[in-house]
């Protein structure tokens, strides 16, 4: 049962207005726009569905309770473990670097935080988000569920914003695609959750090649 001091600490990690630079990274979805693949709400849909489904749910989520279970035990090496595969599980430079940099960012804000065991973190290359993510919530008392569910819930939400700009989209429209996207998300995340080990892993085609190509796009708004 979510206390009401721990889900205040799960609105403020996922808030957009957390000091971490999500506001930068677009996942591939600046070139696909670029590139004509998505030019309507419907197609984004179909965009951000096919991503929580192969991506989120086979990769991020399971491996983000991984982290998390390494964090509540004191398992550190099960942190690098689970983080080290994280980042071998992102298919491009630039998709890598944000899970660098955010991960760091994140680090960074605890740390001024005053919240204890960050500091070896803060340069860390393994420091992804999901690994800085996971520490934030065992240490602020969130449960594992609503620790992915929360998660996957600020990725979705800045994929919408990020859509809102690019395709473009009315906020009408990005609003409407959050309600009917959130739907899936507690079914992904009992998914997710059940996972063994040998079943993490998956790709999505699109992201690669979308975020390969953004690397070399001449004029783009976003890092990634």
């Amino acid at each position: 049962m979510v206390t009401d001091l721990a889900l205040l600490r799960l609105l403020q990690l996922v808030s957009p207005g957390l000091p971490i630079g999500m506001y930068c990274y677009s996942q591939g979805l600046e070139r696909a726009v670029d590139d004509g693949w998505i030019s309507n709400a419907a197609e984004t849909g179909e965009w951000l569905s096919g991503l929580m489904d192969s991506c989120l749910t086979r990769i991020d989520l399971p491996i983000l309770a991984r982290l998390y279970d390494a964090w509540q035990g004191g398992h550190v090496e099960w942190v690098d473990h689970w983080s080290r595969t994280l980042i071998a599980c992102r298919e491009t430079a630039e998709l890598r670097a944000e899970d660098r940099h955010t991960g760091q960012a994140l680090a960074r804000l605890l740390d001024a935080l005053a919240i204890a065991g960050m500091q070896p973190w803060l340069r860390k290359p393994e420091a992804t988000l999901a690994t800085v993510f996971a520490f934030a919530a065992v240490n602020w008392g969130i449960q594992k569920r609503e620790t992915a569910i929360g998660y996957l819930w600020s990725w979705l939400e800045n994929q919408v914003l990020c859509a809102v700009k690019l395709v473009p989209l009315g906020q009408v429209a990005g609003q409407r695609l959050l309600t009917d996207l959130a739907g899936k998300i507690p079914a992904l995340v009992d998914e997710a959750l059940k996972l063994a080990d040998d079943d993490i892993g998956g790709s999505a085609f699109g992201l690669a090649l979308a975020s390969s190509r953004h690397e070399m796009q001449y004029s783009r708004l976003f890092r990634s």
